[in-house]
């Protein structure tokens, strides 16, 4: 399993159109993703499925706060490596 931390760079947070980016390619990856809002004080929300564009907007992610990921599954690394990107591009 692979495991990052990261911070989101989107100006509108990890909702809608980023979101729905994050979803596409955590199901194309084929890979098992899941997803989990970090507070300020560290503690982590309940992880979400990473393919669930509903799940993962519930979770009220604003531009700038963090999140951890779980990737599992064949091509783990390359998957771990585009969902980053997509997290923490501003281009959104």
């Amino acid at each position: 399993m692979k495991e990052f931390l990261t911070k989101v760079g989107s100006p509108v947070g990890l909702h809608a159109r980023p979101a729905s980016l994050f979803a596409k390619a955590a199901k194309e990856s084929g890979c098992k993703v899941s997803l989990a809002k970090i507070g300020e004080d560290g503690s982590e929300s309940a992880y979400v499925d990473g393919v669930s564009l509903l799940k993962i907007m519930a979770l009220g992610i604003k531009c700038g706060e963090s999140i951890k990921v779980q990737v599992e599954g064949d091509n783990e690394d390359a998957a771990a490596a585009s969902l980053q990107a997509i997290v923490e591009s501003t281009d959104h």
